[in-house]
């Protein structure tokens, strides 16, 4: 799977992605809260990796936590997303980066809804792109297809 969602390099990166893009995925950076695109889309598809289009995250899976960015209580089944120790703010956060393009997304806690496991995957909308259910199949996603009934 990895090297279908290989990164670009980054010519490409800083020609394709907007500057916000760039420093989410690329430096570590986060978007204010309840500025990004999908802190409260609700629209059915998956969210794919802005730089790779590596499937991380599934509309079925979003809830609003009211911290202002995407929150899901777990990737797609199938990722692997890769997860380090970040000491940026003075004390420890899980980040959670796509395995593919190496994209930083966002961070892991365990404040999330206890009846999904626990988990809140807190990710910066910046490092997401949106695939609605109708156009799975359009961009090469349809194997998603089954994550929503259809």
């Amino acid at each position: 799977m990895t090297s279908k969602y290989a990164k670009p390099t980054d010519t490409e990166l800083r020609e394709r992605l907007t500057p916000t893009q760039y420093q989410v995925t690329q430096h570590e950076g986060t978007e204010r809260a309840f500025t990004g695109e999908f802190w409260d889309h609700t629209e059915e598809g998956i969210y794919v990796d802005v730089v790779s289009g590596e499937p991380l995250f599934s509309s079925m899976d979003k809830y609003d936590a009211g911290c202002g960015w995407p929150s899901f209580t777990r990737p797609i089944p199938s990722v692997a997303l890769t997860e380090n120790t970040d000491y940026k703010i003075g004390y420890a956060r899980t980040e959670v980066r796509s395995k593919g393009a190496d994209s930083h997304l966002g961070h892991v806690f365990p404040d999330g809804p206890q009846q999904h496991g626990g988990l809140r995957y807190c990710i910066n909308s910046a490092s997401l792109r949106f695939v609605s259910v109708s156009e799975l199949e359009t961009q090469g996603y349809g194997e998603y297809r089954p994550l929503f009934g259809q």
